[in-house]
This record gives C-alpha cells, structure tokens and sequence, in this order.
C-alpha cells in the first residue's frame, strides 16, 4: 500500500524538552495510525510569511497537521492569512493551547484573526484544555468544531535511562520557569526561598533526595541559586527524562511540561502557576486546588499545598489514571477521523 505523506508543523525548539515530547508524541501516534507514514517537519514559523516554495512543500502531503503544543502565542503569530488559503491538502490541528504568561499583553486583533483564519481552515480542531476551546468559540467558531483531547506529551512513551540511578526513599522533583518568561524578575526572591524552604523541610523531617528536573538549557542560569543541599540534576532525553518522573514522590514545576509529563507519569505534582496554561491545565485534570500561584508563595502556600498532596498520593493515583485513560482515548478517537 501507499505509504502516507504526513506534513507536521511544530514549535522548532529543541532545546525545551516540552517541546521536544509534544513533537516525539505527536509522531509516534501519527506512526501508530499510519504505520510507516513518511513525515516531514517544519517550523511553526512557515505560517507567518506567504512563501511559495514552502507553500508547495506541503501540498505535497496527504494530510497537514498542526500542533500540538501552545502555539495560539503572541511569539508565533500572526499567521499569514495568504499562506493559511493556499493550503490545498486536509488540515488537522491536534492539541494545541492558547498561551497568556502573567503580565503580557492581550493579543492583537491581527494576531486573534489569524487564529480564526486557521481553526477555519482546518477540517479536524483537537485543542488541549477547555480554556482553549472557550477561547475559539468567543473568536466565533462553533462549539460542534473543536473537540478537547489533552496535550500530546501526556502520553509521550517512557525510556528506562541506561546511566541514571535514582536514590531510595523519598525523592521530590522541582523545575522552574527561566525559558524567556519575563516576568520571573520580580517574583525571583519569592519562588526561590519557596522551594528552598520546601525542599528543605522534606530533606530535614524525611531525609528526602531533591531532583532539579531541566527542561530548558536557561535553567543553568537559575536552578544553582536554588542552594538546596545534595540538589542532583536530571537532564535526560524526553523519553528518558518522563521515565525519572514516574519514579518520583512530587513534582513541583513552573514550566507547564513539567507538570504535564509528571501527570502522564501519574506522579503527583503542584503547578506554580505563571502563565494562564498552568491554571487551565490543573482545571483540566479536574484538579484546580493543585495550583499555587505566585502571590500566594510568600504566605508559605508551596509548603503547605506539598505536605498536603504528600498524604494522598493514592488519591492523585488514581485520579490521574482514570484522566488519562480519557486523554488516550480522546487521542485514538480523533486521530482515528484523519483521512477517514
């Protein structure tokens, strides 16, 4: 049989290990739906300029598909309208989100026209949180048109590391948000001496092991002023680095992938929230009390919210299995319409 020609078009960052998982998961359903399908990749960024070269690349495909990730973000758009017409081949947008970090602008009403322009376009709409989905039918597209089925990296497969050995007993995993997000300046003294203060307390009361998780080659630049005693670095592949999250107590992350993968990993783990993605994604889940948000850091909120999550980690257990069984099989009923 005919082998098919799949274009994806992604966020091209491959240093942001969340990026990177949402692009591997992506491919390696599109594998499962379409076994030996020929995929081409390109950078999100070949829908900001009308380019007739690039334009003729992906109609060359069989089916286009966009995503997932948060790719409805100021950064990436707008998107050429003149470029967004001339795709001929189907259009499948597959779960991406809608990003406002605290303290950004709104976006234009170029920027949100362009977003219209392509969920029009596109014959399948698969976004990764409710938050999304009320943010396109408030731009005037229909309910009916765009289904919610979780973030890719959700069920990204898990690589056991071949020179990676965890310590025994309790292990607690943090990662922070210094990826460009320009507003961790001013709340800097805040979500260090909260994660300081929390690790600490675990390592002193448990004789906990405190794992920084690297998502982002600008934690370098943060992470050591942490000062946390014994903090032990994990910077693995994707697959790898998902696997390290399964085997750990809590996670406590800014970046939102570092929640996402722990959650797909079905370890426990508190969003600090800097960005609207963090809220909505904890809402998704159907846990919203797992937010601490900035504000709140200076009341002792991370602490307290971790020795909380600590005593029903059987509860989160099961409670993220039973989500993700919905997640997977949202996934397989979508990505089951493509080319139907």
């Amino acid at each position: 049989m005919k082998k098919i020609k799949i274009a994806h078009i992604h966020v091209w960052d491959k240093d942001n290990k969340g990026d990177l998982a949402i692009v591997i998961a992506v491919a390696d359903t599109l594998q499962k739906r379409f076994p030996g399908a020929l995929i081409t990749d390109f950078p999100i960024e070949v829908l900001k300029e009308y380019n007739q070269k690039e334009l003729a690349r992906l109609n060359q495909a069989d089916v286009i598909i966009f995503g997932g990730g948060g790719v409805f973000y100021r950064y990436f758009l707008p998107f050429n309208k003149q470029m967004i017409a001339g795709l001929k081949k189907p259009l499948v947008i597959f779960g991406v989100g809608y990003i406002r970090e605290v303290g950004a602008r709104s976006l234009t009403k170029t920027e949100t026209e362009s977003i219209v322009s392509l969920v029009k376009k596109a014959e399948l709409v698969g976004v990764r949180e409710n938050y999304t989905k009320k943010f396109l039918i408030k731009q005037g597209i229909k309910n009916e048109k765009i289904s919610v089925i979780g973030d890719p990296a959700v069920l990204l497969a898990e690589v056991v590391p071949q020179n990676f050995k965890l310590a025994e007993g309790l292990k607690i995993g943090l990662n922070l948000n210094y990826s460009g997000w320009l507003g961790f300046g001013p709340w800097r003294e805040d979500i260090l001496k909260a994660y300081r203060e929390t690790a600490e307390y675990f390592q002193k009361k448990f004789g906990a092991t405190i794992y920084y998780l690297k998502h982002h080659p600008g934690e370098d630049n943060i992470y050591p002023e942490l000062k946390i005693k014994g903090l032990k670095l994990v910077d693995l592949s994707a697959k790898e680095q998902k696997y390290i999250y399964g085997e750990l107590d809590l996670v406590i992350g800014m970046m939102l992938h570092s929640c996402v993968l722990a959650f797909g990993a079905l370890t426990p783990e508190i969003n600090v929230a800097y960005d609207l993605r963090n809220r909505n994604f904890a809402r998704f889940i159907n846990c919203p009390e797992l937010v601490v948000e900035l504000g709140d850091l200076k009341k002792g909120k991370l602490l307290k919210k971790a020795q909380e999550v600590m005593k029903q980690q059987d509860f989160y257990l099961k409670k993220f299995t039973r989500k993700r069984n919905l997640i997977k099989k949202r996934q397989a009923e979508f990505i089951n319409r493509v080319l139907r």
